[in-house]
């Protein structure tokens, strides 16, 4: 089995070294790649510097555009698992076999880290925990399946879920949405708990101000997806 770490990277010049040192230590059987999504510091400069395998966007896609070329890439070069894994040291390496294993074990078509199963480690600010409550009610009214953590970012794919989000995925806010897309074609998605970290350099992409945008557009979103096969 082939398998990828897809790390989206955007402005994360502080953190990008301790992300890809933490995946070749505690998962050096995966392959990795980090996806530059047109960073306005010296993230790129600090990939070239180490040597990491790197794709290098020349203009700004989002997360949606920069995870969709990780899926491109692991689809066209023959991976069988491609992982998600943000560049800013919020996710740990050290579960990535053990979402290997689930996956192949009970025949996953995905597998997302969750913070909410055992609540253990970072757990987000009372405000976007309110928010993710109500996006694990709104996907389990609409595809009967409860996935306590739905804008987790840490997620393991198999093939045809790789080929099915190297054609189509989200460009903004995307974890939810897509992953009610691959319920509703009947894919298997489990959880495993795990731990993450609070972000120590650069800023989320959700600003409190943000906040009201994005839950009316991830909600349009998912009722959408859920009327697509």
């Amino acid at each position: 089995m082939r398998k990828l770490v897809i790390i989206p990277a955007y402005n994360e010049q502080g953190g990008i070294v301790k992300t890809v040192e933490d995946v070749k230590k505690y998962a050096p059987e995966f392959d990795y790649i980090v996806i530059n999504d047109c960073s306005t510091d010296k993230t790129l400069t600090v990939c070239r510097e180490h040597g990491f395998p790197l794709v290098n966007l020349p203009v700004n896609l989002g997360i949606g555009g920069g995870v969709q070329t990780g899926y491109v890439y692991a689809f066209r070069n023959g991976y069988d698992i491609a992982v998600q894994f943000d560049g800013d040291g919020q996710h740990n390496a050290r579960y990535l076999n053990e979402m290997a294993d689930k996956l192949e074990r009970e025949h996953l078509d995905m597998v997302i880290g969750s913070r909410y199963i055992k609540k253990e480690g970072f757990q987000s600010s009372g405000l976007r925990r309110l928010g993710i409550r109500y996006f694990t009610w709104l996907i389990k009214l609409i595809t009967r399946q409860k996935i306590t953590d739905p804008t987790s970012g840490m997620r393991m794919a198999n093939r045809d879920v790789i080929e099915i989000y190297a054609k189509n995925y989200p460009k903004d806010y995307p974890e939810p949405e897509s992953v009610v897309t691959i319920l509703k074609k009947g894919k298997k998605v489990e959880e495993i708990p795990v731990q993450m970290n609070a972000r120590e350099e650069g800023v989320s992409s959700i600003s409190p101000k943000k906040s009201v945008y994005y839950m009316i557009k991830v909600t349009l979103a998912i009722l959408i997806a859920a009327l697509r096969r």
